[in-house]
This record gives C-alpha cells, structure tokens and sequence, in this order.
C-alpha cells in the first residue's frame, strides 16, 4: 500500500464505514508533500485523477477496501476515472464541492422557521459550480454517520457519507450526474456507531409504489402548479359543497388496477363537474406504505403516492381541477405516523420525529407514533409539509385529520397512561400552539386558502382566530350534527317522534364555530354499511328517506360534504380495494338520486339564502321545530338584502301529509323550486305542482301562511315567486 499522511485510524474509519466526517479526509486535501486527493470507492480497480489539461494523475491504494490516494495539480476542477473492472467511469469528486446549504438555511433550520423545507432538505437536482447533479440534505442530529446509497453506488454505504453541517444537524451532499428517477434511501449509523435499518427520505418529493420504499429523486424544480384565483370575500358566505373521494377505488381499470392521475383527471373532472360540486376533497395522498390505512398513516409527508404516478401527474390534476373552476383539498395527517422501519420511526437511532415516553408518543388505538410537536424542528417538517402542499402543488385547503387526538394528552387514554401539562392539566399545550402557528402561517403566506379541522370535541374557538386565542381554523366538521342526524334517520320512522331532538338540536349551537356538514367515509367503512343501507324501510322507503335527507342537509346551515357513492345509492359498503358500483346507475332509482343531487348543488350555488349567511344567526328562522308527532320540520333560510328568503319543509314519515299550513314571510305566490319526491328523482310526484298560493293568514310567528301537500319522506324547498 501506498504512503499516506492519514493516521491508521482514519483509514480503518473509512474502510469500515465509520468516519463521521468525510470531507476531512476525502477529497482534494493540501499536504507537506503538495496536492493530493483521496477517494473511497470500494470495488474499484484502479482509480485517476484528471487534470483540465487531460493530464492522468495515478491514485494508489491505501486499503484493500477501495481506498485510494494520489497527487493532483493545485487548482482547477478535476475528474476521477474509475475503472470497476472493464466498465470505466468518469465523473467530478463529490468531495470536491464546498458547503452547500447557505448560512441562511442553516439559521432557519435551527431556531424552526424555515417556510420552504421542502426546497432546502430533500433531494434536488440543480447545478453546483458548472456540474449538473443531485444535492441531497437529511435531518438526523444524533446519527454518527449518513450515507446516500443507490443503485448508483451499489448501495454501499461507504461510498457517499455525507459532511454534517453541526449548527443545524442536517447532513448534505452534491453527487454529480445524478438526476430525476434515481432510487435512493440513507444509510445511517446510530449514537453508538449500529447501523440503522435503512431510510427512505423524510422530505422526498417522489416515493417508489408499495411495497418498495424507496425515495426517488424527482424533478423538484418543474412541480410548481399556479394558484387558483381565490373567490372574493369570506369563505364563509361561499357556497361550498365538497365530493369526498378515496383516489385509488373512485374508480378503476382494467384487472382491477387503481387509474393514474392523468386517468383519473379525464374521468373524475368532469365528473364533479357535471354534479355541481365546488371543491373535491382527497383521502391522504401522501406515500403510505399500507393501502388499507387509506393514505391515514403516511410515512411520505411531502411525496403523492406512487402507484398513481410521479408528482408531475399529480401537479396537473391539480391544475387541471383548476382551469374546470373546482377547489382541491387534501386530507393532511400531521397527528401521527406508522412504526415502519425505513420510515421515521428512530430516524437517527433516537426519538427524532416522536416522542421519547410512549405515554406520549404511542397512538395505542392506532398502533402509530405521535409527532412531538413541541420540538422546533419537528413542528417545522409539518408546517413545511402543510405548505408544500398548499403553496408547490397549489392546492386550496387542507382537511387536518384527528385534531382531537391532538388537543387532549389522555386522548383514548386511561388514567395512569398519559403525562398531564406543565400546569397538570390535560390540554395538550405543544399542539395546541403548533395548530395556532400553522393557521397564522397559513393565513400569511397563503392568503385565501383554508384549514378545515376534523374535531370531533367541544374544545372552544376551533375556528376563531388564533390571535383571539382560537386555533385558526376556517371550518370544523359538525361531527355531532352528523352523529345525531344519522342516528334519527336510522330510525323506524314510527320511532322518530321521540328522537325529533336529533334532526334540531344541531341548531343549538349551529354558530358556535363555522361548521362543514360531513358526511364521509367513515360513516361507510368498518361494518357501519352503506349511506343509503342505514335507512329504514323498504327500497322505495330507503331512497326516498336517502333523498329527504340529503336535502335537509344541502338546506341547514354549514357547508357540505359527500364521500363518493352516496351519490348513487351505493348498496355495498365502501372497500378501497375496488370501484364503486357504477353499474347501479342504469336502475332509474339510483339515476334519480344522482340527479338529485346534482340539482341540489346547483340549487345551493345559486341561491344566495341557503349559502351566504351559514355562519350567521340572521340567516335562520325556525317555522315548525316542535311538530314531533308529525315528524315534521320546516325553516327559513334567509340570505343578504335584496335576496329571496327559501322555505324548507321535511316530513320524516311514509304518510303524506295534506293541508299542511306553516307560516311563511311574505303573501303572494310561492315557487316550489325544488321536491325530493320528484318523479325525475324516483320519487311519487307528490307537492304543490310547482306552486302555491300564500294566504293573509298569520301562522308561526309570520305574517302569511301557506298550506301545503307534504308528500310522504320528503324535503321541499319553496321560494317567493318575483
């Protein structure tokens, strides 16, 4: 072996992996005896280093592991000619490329204020001093060494260690002629020098399709999608009717096979389109390595899942519901992530990402991890994921899943199992103050765009401002309205009577917080049956009660969502692993329904009443609230000055209900604008064919009254006749 002016120890480092900090000795170093460079390639034959005069400088072996060391001429960039025994390659030494992480990202890495982490961690192809490559950044503080393995180092981990910026934490490298499409993970020793599993890239914006887990190296500067321009005014006096969708079992094609985003968009699009619906709402598309989590235990929080496509694919379909007029929001996990070995789980050999203590750290219903949201640099990979979906793929608002789970320490938890606050109390402070700076980040940098919490608590101010000591949300879903609904219309309608409360106590704190009317998967998965399954009766009975309502629904304040199939009247309950049940829709019932549902949102949109006050107390009025024994409801949706009031009417039983009289705001003739018992919709055709005269009768508070035929199960809309 070659002379050399490493000490043993330093060699022994490098041949065993062990060296923590490469560029110190790797590379082109000055010495007594002149310029020499260093190069660890393990497999190597013989090794070269070229000069920009072309000139070959030998570099001698200094260990049989693929050490090697020679003179290079000072100055100027050099090549290494590698030959791996027959096949020659020649390329710039990555340990030849200085710091690559501005000191600006190092300071905001380090007090956890970086908005673009996405940008600065990761990996980016660009071009560093003339070369075309791939820069690589990972944080791991407590690793003792980390290593980008590929094919194109044939996964040794000796062969590209990386230089740890100490300020920070964050490990980087710049291999050269590396670029989009190639397969990557880190390598990485532990505090005490063990080798980890290997990981796939918290930050990468590509991931391989499960099963594979590997990273994959996108091209990070094309993915950047234009705003939608966002609707004047508060989103709250918008209309905003959501269709929930999972993106891998809306539909599929041929042998069962999810489509791909580029097929998905020709299909769905126009879809929602045509249904009238204002945004659609995806399950998790962030890399999940288990299809049966639906995307709610992902591991890739900065990368759409693999198997739909590469993220360029997603970007369009973002765009492509952009140029249609239709809003994208994404469900967004940031509660918790699976145990999976290559993903964050004891990234560095410590408790990086989670907590130390399972008391906080272990979600038990879930089996899963809990982010520890109250280390900076943690709470600013979340933050960071928030906006790169919100501000790269443009997308208009997130849906934050298991916000209760975040709110509270003894969430599903019993006594003796959780860690009460600095005040001994069970309020979770650390997430409650990340949810306030995301909405403050958001509300800064992405004006216009909306959080929507799923809350299923009565925690106060979910969306009141966080300034004002509220979490910052836009939305919050009305988990109890839909619980309580739900329950009465399960019931026997000869039962409805004695469970009125259900349909009307929603309205007791309706304005509490500015609520969204869900409907979704969850309420079709995991034994609960299908939508249209849980109504009573029979099948005329089922869809009629279907009908009457999704009507009442479209018509209360708050704004709405449907998971797919409800629309249609799906039968089967919900199964990620095939497509819903289109062919239900050459039965007229199930095409009925679909278009009734279709005509509800165009209703709802272009009617200022039952949208632009949701929010507000001054755009309600009950008429008929305590009609118990009748199973009757009926309001006033009430819009801005100059709008037409709208009168809603249920009746919630299968008998038909004939001179019916109910006080109405004004005399004169009344529209009915819509009738859920329409025959187009499969109902009877029962009502007040099209129109009614009001009479100067007080009734209910009101100065008129109007008397009407209510058909049996169903919800009318009427207005006043201009």
């Amino acid at each position: 072996m070659a002379e050399t002016t490493l000490i043993p120890e330093a060699i022994h480092a490098l041949a065993e992996g062990r060296h923590g900090d490469p560029f110190a000795v790797l590379g082109p170093h000055d010495t007594p005896a002149g310029r020499v460079v260093r190069a660890m390639l393990p497999g190597a034959v013989s090794v070269a280093a070229l000069a920009p005069d072309g000139t070959a400088h030998r570099l001698a072996p200094l260990h049989a592991a693929g050490l090697f060391e020679g003179p290079v001429p000072a100055g100027g960039r050099y090549l290494l000619r590698i030959d791996w025994g027959g096949a020659v390659e020649e390329v710039e030494d990555p340990y030849s490329f200085g710091r690559l992480l501005g000191e600006l990202d190092i300071h905001l890495l380090r007090e956890g204020t970086h908005r673009d982490i996405a940008r600065c961690l990761g990996a980016h192809p660009m071009e560093v001093d003339g070369v075309q490559g791939v820069r690589f950044a990972v944080w791991a503080p407590n690793a003792r060494r980390v290593s980008v393995v590929g094919d194109f180092n044939n996964w040794d981990g000796r062969r590209a260690p990386m230089r740890l910026r100490q300020e920070c934490g964050v490990w980087e490298i710049f291999l050269p002629r590396l670029g989009p499409g190639a397969v990557y993970k880190f390598e990485l020793l532990d505090p005490n020098g063990s080798l980890l599993p290997l990981k796939a890239d918290p930050v990468a914006w590509q991931a391989e399709p499960a099963p594979a887990t590997g990273s994959v190296v996108a091209d990070t500067a094309a993915i950047r999608v234009a705003p939608r321009p966002i609707p004047p005014g508060d989103p709250a006096a918008q209309p905003i009717s959501v269709y929930e969708v999972h993106a891998a079992s809306w539909m599929r094609g041929e042998d069962n096979l999810p489509l791909s985003w580029e097929e998905l968009g020709d299909k769905l699009i126009p879809y929602v389109k045509e249904m009238g619906f204002t945004h659609v709402e995806f399950l998790p598309v962030m890399a999940h390595p288990f299809g049966g989590s639906w995307g709610y235990q992902p591991l890739g929080q900065f990368a759409p899942q693999g198997a739909l496509g590469p993220p360029e694919h997603f970007a369009r379909l973002v765009e492509r519901f952009h140029e249609a007029g239709i809003g994208v929001i994404l469900d967004w996990v940031p509660a918790h992530f699976p145990t999976d070995t290559h993903g964050l789980a004891h990234f560095d050999g410590t408790a990086l990402y989670e907590h130390t203590d399972p008391r906080e750290g272990f979600h038990q219903d879930w089996n899963t991890l809990i982010y520890n949201l109250g280390r900076r640099e943690v709470r600013n990979f979340m933050i960071g994921s928030a906006l790169h979906w919100l501000e790269h793929y443009g997308v208009d608002a997130l849906r934050v899943d298991a916000v209760a789970s975040m709110l509270y320490r003894d969430y599903s938890r019993k006594e003796g199992e959780w860690v009460p606050n600095i005040h001994g109390g069970r309020e979770n402070l650390e997430n409650i103050s990340f949810l306030q700076e995301l909405s403050n980040v958001v509300a800064e940098r992405c004006p216009g765009k909306l959080l929507i919490a799923e809350e299923s608590t009565a925690f106060p101010g979910v969306t009141r401002k966080a300034h004002e000591g509220g979490l910052g949300f836009d939305f919050k879903w009305n988990m109890g309205w839909m619980h309580d609904t739900l329950h009465y219309m399960e019931r026997d309608p000869i039962y409805r009577q004695y469970q009125h409360g259900g349909m009307t106590f929603g309205m007791v704190y309706a304005y509490s917080e500015r609520f969204m009317l869900p409907l979704s998967h969850d309420e079709v998965v995991h034994g609960k049956g299908s939508l249209i399954g849980k109504m009573p009766g029979d099948d005329w009975q089922k869809f009629a009660n279907l009908r009457a309502y999704l009507a009442f629904m479209w018509t209360h304040p708050g704004k709405k969502l449907l998971f797919m199939g409800g629309e249609i009247g799906q039968w089967r309950e919900w199964s990620h692993d095939r497509s819903l049940d289109w062919h239900l829709l050459d039965e007229p019932r199930h095409a009925g329904l679909q278009r009734m549902l279709r005509d509800l949102n165009r209703l709802y949109a272009r009617t200022p009443a039952l949208h632009a006050l949701d929010c507000d107390p001054a755009g309600f009025r009950w008429v008929v609230m305590d009609d118990a024994a009748n199973s009757v409801l009926a309001f006033l949706r009430l819009g801005p000055e100059g709008s037409s009031p709208v009168l809603v009417v249920c009746n919630m039983t299968p008998v038909s209900r004939s001179g019916y009289r109910l006080g109405a705001p004004a005399g004169g003739a009344w529209r009915e604008v819509f009738n859920s018992d329409a025959a187009i919709y499969g109902g009877a055709n029962g009502g007040n064919g099209g129109r009614v005269q009001a009479q100067e009768m007080e009734s209910h508070g009101l100065d008129a009254s109007l008397v009407l035929e209510l058909p049996a199960l169903s919800t009318l809309v009427l207005t006043p006749e201009e």
